[in-house]
């Protein structure tokens, strides 16, 4: 969905609230100068703000739902793959479907793959997917439009009594970090950001080993956004409006740390008895966006709009230190000729994890990686019960190789049976304020910059919440 900023904030009642954020361009830093308060100021305030707590989301267990009621915003995309994906599980009813080009919310609905669903389109107006969250008849918003609105349609969701489920990463600024949590808290609603890596089969494996003290204790974990989409950032028809195009134009930072973090958050025990402390960031230079500016522009007036932007480098490279002592590494980068990567490294006291190159791997020290047979014994003892249980399916459903219907799947296996979620809102802030935070550090000379305590100090008591189905497991899936 494409939706001007003014009038959005218009038609969401929201722009006297002050919590929007600040979306300032990126301003460099002259060698050898020095800032009073450092460059993107706001930033810095936002992560020392302080904030109430009402209620400790970690471990909620809403009332169950029976049937799960879905209404979708934003089917371009990963929305109407989504919707498709839904279909196929029992349980679920499609109600409504939002997007501001008709034409991609009736080929969304071509997409359901199962009787009983009578999905109503909104697609007359920017505010329609304001009167679909109204309806009653409505348990959760699925959201999957551009970053930005993100965290004000979730928000708006939640305050209409709405659990949330929403697309990568939750927010862009700190301040809608906070507002994301608070409103969670206030409303009592989930808020489920939509991190399929987490469900990847790999990634699955090693949580369950590092849960049962497998790697010894973690000292270092990495993880990477690698993914050569250059070529696509300058379509339209892969990026409506050049959404993607606009935020590396006027951002430098990780702009896209979820895929890379979320899993081993949950393998440090991140918000569960572990938290994130502080983080330092570091971009290089831009060699190719401004280049290919230039060179589409030639052809093409729009461009030439880009053609002075300080685009952000090519690479950013950002380091967390954790208050147990461990500390992560992330990696992020769009625009480079290299093969794709989310790197998922976990090195720990007795052994050695990495994926990326495929296949993922297992080593106990120097002398190398295990045998294939030693690999399949482990694969046997530690693969969990939820992929024992729908791997084999989610990997026919498809997406992402079986990890989106994993994870939509287990989605509507907490609700339907009113279990905890594997992330709930504080995943999704923590997770997502690595963005703007790493913004802050490349704008001063790659300093520390703390990362906000978004369970108000609750991660030393809260309990680690394994994706597993010790609980749950009687969803079904309906297939044609």
């Amino acid at each position: 969905m494409s939706i001007n900023r003014r009038n959005f904030l218009k038609l969401a009642g929201l722009a006297g609230a002050g919590w929007i954020g600040n979306t300032a361009p990126i301003q460099g830093i002259e060698p050898g100068k020095s800032h009073p308060g450092g460059k993107l100021p706001h930033i810095k305030k936002a992560a020392e703000a302080k904030h109430p707590h009402r209620f400790n989301m970690s471990g909620y267990c809403a009332p169950a739902i029976d049937t799960v009621r879905i209404g979708f915003i934003g089917v371009g995309n990963r929305g109407s793959a989504a919707v498709e994906r839904m279909s196929q599980i029992d349980h679920v009813n499609i109600t409504a479907i939002c997007d501001v080009r008709p034409e991609k919310a009736q080929e969304a609905k071509q997409r359901i793959k199962s009787d009983g669903h009578k999905a109503i389109l909104y697609t007359d107006s920017d505010g329609a997917w304001m009167q679909m969250c109204q309806r009653d008849d409505i348990d959760l918003v699925y959201i999957a439009t551009h970053w930005e609105l993100h965290a004000p349609m979730a928000i708006y969701a939640m305050e209409q009594g709405k659990h949330v489920a929403l697309e990568i990463p939750a927010a862009t600024t700190v301040e809608d970090c906070w507002k994301l949590v608070e409103t969670s808290e206030k409303t009592r609603k989930h808020c489920v950001m939509l991190e399929n890596c987490c469900y990847d089969f790999f990634e699955l494996l090693t949580l369950n080993m590092a849960r049962q003290g497998y790697f010894g204790d973690i000292i270092h974990c990495e993880g990477a956004y690698i993914h050569d989409i250059f070529e696509g950032l300058f379509q339209e028809e892969k990026r409506y409006d050049f959404w993607r195009l606009k935020e590396n134009s006027t951002r430098n930072g990780n702009l896209y740390p979820t895929h890379g973090i979320g899993p081993v958050c949950q393998i440090l025990n991140i918000n569960r008895g572990n938290k994130m402390e502080y983080l330092v960031s570091m971009s290089s230079n831009d060699f190719m966006l401004n280049e290919k500016a230039k060179e589409a522009a030639a052809s093409n007036p729009y461009f030439k709009q880009y053609i002075d932007k300080p685009f952000r480098g090519n690479m950013n490279t950002s380091t967390i230190r954790n208050h147990n002592g461990s500390t992560i590494l992330l990696q992020h980068d769009v625009t480079s000729p290299r093969p794709y990567s989310r790197i998922h490294l976990v090195s720990g006291t007795k052994a050695f994890a990495q994926k990326y190159p495929l296949p993922g791997k297992i080593a106990f020290g120097h002398d190398g990686w295990v045998t294939d047979t030693v690999m399949q014994e482990l694969e046997q003892t530690y693969t969990p019960a939820i992929t024992r249980q729908i791997g084999d399916l989610a990997k026919q459903i498809g997406g992402h190789g079986g990890m989106d219907f994993m994870m939509d799947w287990r989605l509507i296996d907490c609700l339907r049976n009113g279990l905890p979620m594997d992330m709930d809102v504080y995943d999704a802030a923590s997770w997502s304020v690595i963005s703007p935070l790493s913004e802050w550090s490349v704008a001063n000379r790659s300093a520390a910059i703390d990362i906000p305590d978004f369970t108000a100090g609750n991660w030393k008591n809260n309990q680690p919440h394994d994706i597993s189905l010790q609980k749950g497991g009687n969803t079904g899936v309906r297939m044609r």
